[in-house]
């Protein structure tokens, strides 16, 4: 099986596992991009997905260092290697501050993190926050949006980052 299908079928069943019910097994992908590392290998997958007005994001990754790695949507569809800077700051249409554990709310781009096994491994999904529009609206604007791997794991409280260090991987969201 080629890499690139063994990590969308992993995407995939991360993505099916982690629906409660049938009526949230989704109906429709929105939006998919291809990860890659800062010397152009690739990375891995991700896809984006709906069930009526829910939004689920689900990645798999290769050949990252063992060990969990902040995630975020960016606000520019840009993955200029090395640095992945072109994807500019976090997604956060509605100007908040940083952290899924932040009491005062969370950046759209904030994302849970991802750990990768000893081979550099993983998968995870996770809901969107916001309604179907609102997500296709902050996603799909006139200069896209990125997904970015970091080197460490976020925190999921410091702002404006996490404490997620050096961005190591990026994709550009291509919609479906």
């Amino acid at each position: 099986m080629k890499p690139t299908s063994l990590l969308t079928l992993i995407a995939a069943a991360a993505l099916v596992s982690a629906c409660a019910s049938l009526g949230d097994i989704p109906d429709r992908r929105l939006a998919s991009a291809a990860l890659g590392h800062a010397n152009g290998s690739p990375a891995g997958t991700v896809i984006i997905t709906a069930a009526g007005d829910k939004v689920t994001i689900a990645i798999a990754v290769v050949g990252l260092p063992q060990g969990p790695h902040g995630m975020h949507l960016h606000k520019v569809g840009k993955c200029e290697a090395p640095g992945f800077t072109s994807a500019g700051p976090h997604l956060n249409p509605n100007s908040a501050q940083h952290g899924i554990a932040n009491p005062a709310g969370s950046h759209l781009g904030d994302l849970p993190n991802i750990t990768a096994n000893s081979p550099g491994a993983g998968a995870v999904s996770a809901a969107l926050p916001g309604t179907r529009a609102e997500l296709e609206a902050a996603l799909f604007d006139a200069d896209g949006t990125a997904v970015v791997v970091h080197a460490d794991p976020d925190d999921y409280r410091t702002d404006p980052s996490g404490n997620s260090g050096a961005r190591i991987a990026c994709g550009v969201l291509k919609r479906a």
